[in-house]
């Protein structure tokens, strides 16, 4: 059997894409792993908020806030958001750059509040006194990213797609207008491949024959910590404006926080470091005082990023009929709804979902590097 479409991932990325493109085309996903998702799908903070990953990336994050709020019958009658609200924080010293992040969104249409430092310590207890400067962003919710991902390959399976895990493609090669991929488990053909392979995109695009986008992985730690004392389990996601640190509670007893750390890594089942670990309470104490009593878990998952940090979704300009999904950060679940639906359209040649049709789909194609 030659399949319309074969997708190398299936984390969120190639999920999402392989149910959207529906059940009149065939579809084949395959991932290296026994799990989908193991990497970066499943090590996500988990969080959707609109002005994460700059203003070019708000369109596909408020473009998919509806659906995962209330998602179409076939996928599932929950949503996926539960409002939290964020808080970027500032020193007084740091007022500029307060400012500057409320100027860079400003033309983006994300509500963005100014809070006093009165109203700021109203909503953290325990804020020390140095951070006297906030805005607050209303758009800011935790997402069932387990129940998301599930739904997305539950829906795929619904719509035919054989889903092969446990399969390292081992190599893939154009015969008669077609890809033939090599994995353990067999050979498959294809007559359009797709790049969602994550932390491995330029590997695949290289084993493709495609040249290599300079996507670039970088390795993320989260430290749950549990507290000596209860915090509001309803407490904010909580950011400093210079970007060193994030946390938000996970229960009364419990916090999620990371360090913001970017470092680049070879593609690799990631493990987070001891220095980083250390790096993320010390800069967390520094905000606010609540007592820790242990650090329960860490862990660590890959986000990569193409020289711009936008995604890359298209068509490669010099391979034929292999594209690109690849590059999305740590932004690739909150846009996924969006995501997948520019992509079909793109690689269907079939007219754009309402919920895409103002996008534009250039910025993020992959012949801009050219």
């Amino acid at each position: 059997m030659i399949y319309d479409f074969a997708i190398i991932g299936a984390g969120i990325a190639g999920a999402s894409l392989a149910a959207e493109l529906g059940p009149d085309v065939s579809v084949l996903l395959i991932d290296t792993e026994d799990q989908a998702g193991y990497h970066s799908t499943g090590r996500s903070n988990a969080l959707w908020h609109a002005t994460y990953g700059g203003p070019q990336i708000v369109p596909l994050t408020v473009a998919s806030g509806p659906w995962l709020a209330s998602p179409p019958a076939e996928i599932g009658s929950q949503g996926f958001l539960k409002p939290r609200g964020g808080l970027i924080v500032a020193r007084n010293s740091e007022l500029d750059q307060i400012e500057a992040f409320v100027e860079e969104f400003a033309s983006s249409g994300v509500p963005l509040e100014r809070l006093s430092r009165d109203a700021l310590q109203h909503r953290i207890p325990g804020l020390l006194p140095v951070w006297t400067e906030a805005v607050l962003e209303v758009d800011c919710h935790d997402i069932d990213v387990a129940r998301l991902h599930t739904a997305y390959l539950s829906l795929a399976r619904r719509n035919g797609v054989l889903i092969v895990l446990g399969a390292p493609l081992q190599g893939a090669t154009r015969v008669g207008g077609s890809w033939v991929l090599a994995t353990p488990k067999g050979e498959y053909a294809a007559k359009i491949l797709v790049n969602a392979a994550g932390a491995w995109a330029d590997p695949v695009a290289r084993m493709a024959g495609a040249g290599p986008l300079t996507i670039t992985p970088y390795r993320r730690t989260i430290v749950q910590l549990r507290l000596d004392s209860d915090v509001p389990p309803d407490l904010p996601f909580i950011i400093d404006v210079a970007g060193t640190v994030y946390f938000r509670p996970e229960g009364s007893r419990r916090v999620w926080l990371s360090p913001q750390d970017e470092s680049p890594t070879p593609a690799c089942d990631a493990a987070p470091e001891e220095l980083d670990i250390a790096h993320a309470i010390d800069r967390f104490q520094r905000i606010v005082d609540w007592p820790i009593a242990v650090v329960e878990h860490s862990w660590a998952g890959l986000r990569s990023f193409a020289p711009d940090r936008l995604p890359v979704f298209g068509f490669d300009p010099d391979c034929p009929n292999f594209f690109w999904c690849a590059g999305q950060g740590g932004f690739g679940i909150q846009t996924a709804p969006a995501a997948a639906k520019l992509c079909a359209a793109l690689l269907t040649g079939s007219a754009r979902d309402p919920m895409v049709a103002e996008i534009d789909a250039e910025i993020y194609a992959p012949t801009r590097f050219a």
